[in-house]
């Protein structure tokens, strides 16, 4: 062992013994916290009959205080135990001058103030001087602070990878040495969640995680660049920098489905914030219909596309889809403002109130969504009556009044008005609606909610200060029209345009900056997760040319033709038997629809073999069968791709499916076919 690693290990063993030290203290202040409350209690307990309302109020906050601190405490020493196994990942010595001297800056996933030296000696990756690390190699260097730039030079890098309190090993840097270090993590197993990347963040990642300025961010990323990851550290790094104006529980995640969001839970809290709010797009418009109907997910959807090729559902959802219908929703809403009111006199008792008095009264209130003017227009003609009058008016007469006015727009229901407008664009056909049940199709749910937005007003999700919305291409612009009316507040956009489930419903980058025209645009082309043989592979089904594999070798894919359908399931369960001996962890097994999942799922019977499904919540280690659809977003050390014959792969849908599919894949990758192989790869 040379002197350097020697110094480092025994500073290593210092810094640990500080954190011991620090623990304890939190203990013994806990400890005082719970004895002084339960004093504070057995006084108030005692005293109560002597005591006024003011009294009462003051012992109150004072238990609140109390209990707020025992809080902030326990969150206090979980940071310090989880620093104790791996204090710091990163170390620059930084001068500035007049300084010759360059101080070392150690940088970790949480800061580390000690108390004793009165001096920070773990900075968090989130801190200011923290991005040093990321945006410069040795030499001249600066980093921003509340106060202004500080210019300086770095005169050492070095990374670190401490696991269990043990030095792992460390490597000093004249060039970037996230590669190597990055090489080593990528080559590891995933276990059953996504895990921080706060070692390995590179130059154009930290850009985007420590934009501060942009009100709604686009991040379109080719498969395995990170996206995901990328977001979720720009939502760390913004609730540490605004942690005075915005907590954890101020930021949603709209995510596409449950076994998604249980694989990148534990991602924050590792990084320092706790659970973030999520809710899936259906949550969302279940709310937002106030459950008043059914309708079908976009799972079901995709299914049915999979399923079975109907051109005229097809169309349905093109059209849905398209920026041009979300511009004719828009001059439907102007038509019916402009024609739907016929306008009357009305006669109240002996009083006469013009057709133009009751014109002048509804456009006073332009600004109020449509079929909320009614009850106010009616106030002002019973206050017009009332005067001309010169008398109180009976309830009959306010009733009658209340009745009147919304008798003379043409239609007042939003579902009648939407179904109108197909009438209105000449395509009725467009709406299919099983109205005694009021079920809709997926396509027709967020349409449904833009004419509720704008015809009935919703204040829902005010309280919202940043909407993190990942698989962006899977939504349309009609839902992007409903997020942007929800939510007021900075918005995280990302996705991949080859990676849609629904080519008919697909939107990119562009698309989504024509609703967001404020949007600031980052494009990722490298990829981090698969092998350069797997990406290339992958490139034969959907070509991305601006796609740059890091540099990791791996066995190529294999193709393994089989005799008939039997073979094909013999030979997927020797293919997963003979992976339990491959010393990697994750398997999946990625089918085109349940169906065929579930075909899979009944050959494989074995206890660490799990069936995911739209249903699932949790994501499990071991061996996964799912679908493509359901897979979008996870890894896996290796891929089955079953049934991946020419008559299962044929449509455009099928294709983003496979695409999908074999993108999954970090290191190795086999696909199984019963007949002709899918035209997809034989080209």
């Amino acid at each position: 062992m040379n002197a350097t690693e020697q110094e480092e290990r025994e500073y290593l063993e210092e810094i640990k013994e500080k954190l011991t030290l620090a623990v304890r203290r939190v203990d013994d202040a806990v400890r005082q916290f719970s004895d002084e409350l339960r004093q504070k209690k057995q006084y108030i307990h005692e005293h109560q009959s002597g005591m006024d309302e003011a009294d009462m109020v003051a012992a109150g906050q004072s238990i609140n205080r109390m209990a707020f601190t025992g809080e902030a405490a326990v969150s206090r020493k979980r940071r310090l135990l989880k620093l104790g196994q791996s204090p710091y990942f990163g170390r620059i010595d930084f001068a500035t001058p007049p300084q010759p001297q360059a101080t070392p800056v150690y940088i970790g996933v949480y800061s580390f103030f000690d108390e004793q030296q009165r001096q920070n000696l773990i900075y968090d990756w989130r801190a200011p001087i923290s991005s040093l690390f990321y945006d410069f190699e040795l030499g001249p260097a600066s980093y921003p602070t509340p106060s202004g730039t500080v210019q300086g030079s770095i005169a050492l890098k070095r990374q670190y990878k401490i696991r269990d309190g043990r030095l792992e090993f460390l490597l000093d840097s004249d060039v970037n040495i996230h590669d190597d270090v990055l090489q080593r993590e990528l080559a590891k197993s995933s276990d059953d969640k996504m895990k921080n990347i706060v070692a390995t963040i590179q130059r154009d990642q930290n850009a985007v995680i420590r934009n501060e300025e942009a009100s709604v961010m686009v991040i379109q990323g080719v498969a395995g660049s990170g996206k995901t990851s990328i977001a979720l550290h720009r939502i760390a790094f913004l609730l540490y920098r605004y942690r005075e104006s915005i907590a954890a529980k101020d930021v949603l995640i709209i995510s596409p489905n449950k076994v998604f969001a249980d694989y990148i839970s534990n991602v924050l809290p590792e990084l320092g914030e706790e659970h973030i709010p999520e809710l899936g797009m259906e949550e969302l418009a279940a709310d937002l219909l106030e459950n008043r109907y059914q309708f079908q997910t976009f799972f079901e959807q995709v299914s049915a596309l999979l399923e079975q090729h109907d051109p005229a559902f097809i169309e349905r959802i093109r059209f849905k889809s398209s920026f041009e219908f979300l511009s004719q929703l828009n001059q439907y809403l102007l038509h019916i403002e402009n024609h739907y009111f016929s306008v009357a006199e009305l006669r109240v008792g002996r009083t006469v109130v013009p057709a133009a008095v009751l014109q002048q009264k509804f456009r006073t209130y332009h600004r109020v969504p449509l079929l909320k003017r009614f009850p106010l227009v009616a106030n002002d003609v019973r206050a017009y009556v009332r005067d001309a009058a010169g008398r109180k008016l009976t309830g009959q007469e306010k009733a009658t009044i209340g009745e009147a006015i919304p008798r003379m727009f043409k239609l007042t229901n939003v579902l009648d008005l939407y179904r109108d407008f197909y009438r209105w664009i000449g395509r009725p056909e467009l709406l299919k609606l099983d109205a005694h049940r009021l079920h809709l199709e997926y396509a027709d749910v967020f349409a449904l909610i833009y004419l509720r937005l704008r015809l009935e007003g919703i204040t829902a999700y005010d309280h919202v200060k940043h909407l993190l919305v990942d698989e962006m291409q899977d939504y349309t612009p009609v839902q992007y029209a409903v997020l942007s009316r929800l939510f007021h507040c900075r918005k995280t956009i990302l996705g991949d345009v080859s990676q849609t489930v629904n080519p008919y419903s697909a939107s990119s980058a562009e698309t989504i900056e024509r609703v967001f025209p404020q949007a600031d645009i980052v494009k990722l082309y490298r990829s981090y997760r698969s092998t350069v043989e797997i990406t290339a592979f992958a490139q034969r089904i959907t070509p991305n040319p601006n796609i740059i594999p890091l540099e990791r070798h791996g066995p190529e894919p294999v193709i393994r033709p089989c005799s008939s359908p039997d073979e094909e399931l013999q030979t997927l369960t020797q293919l997963v038997t003979a992976f339990g001996g491959s010393g990697h962890q994750s398997l999946g097994v990625i089918c085109k629809t349940p169906r065929q999942a579930q075909k899979a799922y009944q050959a494989l019977q074995a206890p660490n073999v799990h069936l995911l499904t739209a249903d699932s919540t949790s994501f499990k280690e071991g061996v996964i069968i799912t679908t493509a659809h359901l897979a979008k977003g996870l890894e896996f050390d290796a891929v089955i791709v079953p049934f991946a014959s020419a008559r299962n792969y044929k449509t455009e849908v099928d294709k983003s499916m496979l695409y999908v599919a074999c993108t999954r894949a970090m290191h190795q990758l086999t696909l199984t076919y019963t007949g002709v192989l899918t035209t997809f790869l034989s080209a």
